[in-house]
C-alpha cells in the first residue's frame, strides 16, 4: 500500500504541472488580447480625427491622392458624426434607422422607443430584437448621430439629419 505522502506528493506534481501548463496558455490569450485591445484603441484614434487634417495629406507622397475610404460595411464602427460625413457613412442597419427615423421626423412626429423603432424595422418586439435596437441607437447617440431626448427616446439630431 502506498504511503500517504507519497500520493500527497504524486497528487502536487500533477497538479503543478497542470498550473504550468494552464498559466502558459494563459499569458498566450493575455498577448492576443493585448493586441486587439491596441487595435481597438488604434481604430478608436483614426475614427475620432477629423478627415482632410493635415496629417492625412503628409501621408500621401508628393503627388499623391490620398485614399479613399469606403463606406462602412455590417459589422463594423459607428464614426463620430461631424461636418461632412453623411449617414451613408454609416453600416446598413444603422442607416436604416437613420432613415426611420428622418421619415418620422419630416412627417411631424416626436421621438421614438427602441421597441417603436424594432417595430418599423420589421423585427418582432421581444426582448432580445429590442435590446439590439437599443444596443444600435445607444451608439449612435454617443457618437453624435441621434438626439436622446428623454431616456429611451430617440431622434434625429436638429439640423443634421446625415445625409438622404
Amino acid at each position: 500500500m502506498p504511503s500517504v505522502m507519497g500520493l500527497l506528493e504524486e497528487r502536487e506534481r500533477a497538479a503543478r504541472q497542470r498550473v504550468e501548463v494552464l498559466q502558459a496558455e494563459l499569458g498566450e490569450a493575455e498577448a492576443v488580447w493585448e493586441r486587439f485591445v491596441i487595435a481597438r484603441e488604434t481604430v478608436g484614434q483614426i475614427l475620432a480625427e477629423p478627415r482632410g487634417s493635415a496629417e492625412d495629406s503628409s501621408l500621401a507622397g508628393a503627388g499623391e491622392r490620398p485614399v479613399q475610404v469606403a463606406a462602412a460595411g455590417p459589422g463594423s464602427v459607428v464614426p463620430v458624426r461631424r461636418d461632412g460625413l453623411e449617414a451613408d457613412a454609416l453600416a446598413p442597419g444603422y442607416r436604416r434607422i437613420m432613415e426611420i427615423l428622418q421619415e418620422r421626423g419630416r412627417s411631424g412626429g416626436g421621438a421614438m422607443d427602441c421597441r417603436q423603432l424594432a417595430v418599423a424595422l420589421g423585427l418582432e418586439p421581444v426582448p432580445a430584437k429590442v435590446e439590439g435596437v437599443r444596443s444600435k441607437t445607444k451608439r449612435l447617440a454617443v457618437r453624435g448621430w441621434l438626439a436622446e431626448a428623454s431616456p429611451g427616446m430617440f431622434s434625429v439630431v436638429g439640423g443634421r439629419g446625415g445625409g438622404s
